[in-house]
């Protein structure tokens, strides 16, 4: 009896290690993306990490955040500290070099290698390129940014939704208008994203072909354009057409100051299509229009590509227990069903396309603004460093208010370039 309860008791203790041993297979995986919690593509994230971690088990350390030119820095920065995360999602241009060049993410052949499969759903010619011709990234989903309108505060002052014929000096007049009856004509924070105006400003004073030229002396024509670019945010600052704490407001708080009804117009991307989705009070008060042209560019042109997508790094790849773990995430993450519950009017990479349930009035909006569309750019920000990006960005402030001429700005932003 003794033996019976002793061969018991070392059963029952195998099988309890064993239990232990199997759990000990699961690994946590340290995710960061810009999936932050005003993402309108947040609760599409959360429900695919859910479904990752019921199907392997594995845990997901979620460090998102708002993307911006603080949480970049914050990304690059841990890569230089070596506090990188297993799995990013970040840009696919200039902004992603420091750690491409410094090795520490992995490239996707090197990945291949072992697992055939991967990535083996996307368009290899829509893979974004690095600086040495490889591919690192997985791409989800592409943008698009264009003018978003608040309907209730046009047809409170009288005015029509601009359509794609819409030029500078309408919009000008629309503004006045606006600023006369007392609402704000544009929401933007110029300290925390003037980026999508810049991209337009610049747009409307070259072409959509000479777009992504940057400039590399004071003497060239994209110099000039960039030049004459801030030059006209200083003439819609000046003109009193940004918020009054423009200088000092967040991009959360300018953005809600457009949903509650404050302010007509708002540039961003594709993404926001969520956010107002998640936060208008009646979406039906919001439409997607464009922005106006200027000179030889038609409103009809836009800015639009695929700029983000999912890295593996090198830290993750080199430890035997996570790198399946993390391979299988970036799988499903950019799997065809669910990068579909991501995508609603946004371009993809996938070769068989993406199948979005039925559109709501915003989506249906920005759809049909996109079936008018005559031509795309990306955004030319993009191409140049991190460094030069911020020294533009944020001398834009000191250029509206005086402090540094247009020139100055540019100058000094190519420098660093």
């Amino acid at each position: 009896m003794k033996k019976a309860l002793a061969l018991l008791l070392a059963l029952v203790m195998v099988l309890g290690f064993g239990t232990v041993a199997f759990a000990d297979n699961s690994v946590t995986l340290n995710v960061v993306t810009s999936y932050g919690g005003d993402d309108g593509n947040r609760a599409n994230f959360e429900a695919a990490v859910k479904a990752y971690e019921e199907s392997t088990g594995n845990k997901v350390n979620d460090g998102s955040a708002t993307s911006n030119e603080e949480w970049k820095a914050k990304v690059l920065t841990d890569f230089e500290t070596g506090s990188e995360p297993d799995v990013l999602f970040f840009f696919t241009n200039a902004d992603a070099e420091p750690f491409v060049s410094a090795g520490k993410v992995v490239s996707i052949e090197e990945i291949r290698a072992e697992y055939p499969d991967y990535a083996s759903n996307m368009r290899d010619s829509m893979l974004a390129v690095a600086s040495d011709g490889k591919q690192y990234s997985v791409p989800s989903y592409g943008y698009w940014e264009n003018m978003f309108v608040n309907k209730a505060v046009l047809a409170d002052c009288g005015i029509e939704v601009p359509g794609p014929d819409y030029t500078w000096e309408q919009f000008l007049a629309d503004c006045e208008t606006i600023k006369d009856n007392g609402y704000t004509p544009i929401a933007c924070s110029l300290v925390e994203v003037p980026h999508y105006w810049f991209e337009f400003l610049v747009m409307n004073n070259g072409t959509v072909d000479n777009h992504m030229d940057v400039p590399a002396a004071a003497d060239d024509e994209a110099f000039a354009k960039w030049v004459a670019a801030l030059e006209d945010f200083k003439a819609l600052y000046e003109a009193g057409f940004f918020p009054a704490n423009t200088l000092t407001a967040s991009d959360a708080e300018t953005v809600e100051m457009f949903n509650q009804g404050e302010a007509a117009f708002l540039i961003d991307g594709s993404w926001k299509v969520g956010y107002f989705t998640e936060n208008a009070e009646d979406l039906e008060d919001f439409a997607i229009s464009y922005v106006p042209g200027k000179g030889e560019r038609s409103a009809s042109e836009a800015i639009g590509g695929i700029s983000m997508g999912y890295f593996i790094t090198r830290k993750a790849w080199d430890d035997p227990a996570k790198r399946e773990a993390a391979v299988e995430f970036v799988s499903q993450l950019t799997s065809d069903e669910v990068l579909s519950t991501f995508v609603t009017t946004e371009v993809t990479a996938l070769a068989n396309g993406a199948k979005p349930a039925g559109l709501n009035a915003l989506q249906q909006s920005a759809a049909d603004a996109n079936a008018n569309i005559t031509a795309i750019a990306g955004a030319v920000q993009d191409t140049i460093t991190s460094e030069a990006k911020g020294d533009l960005f944020g001398n834009i402030q000191n250029v509206v208010t005086g402090k540094m001429s247009a020139e100055d700005a540019v100058a000094s932003a190519i420098a660093l370039n």
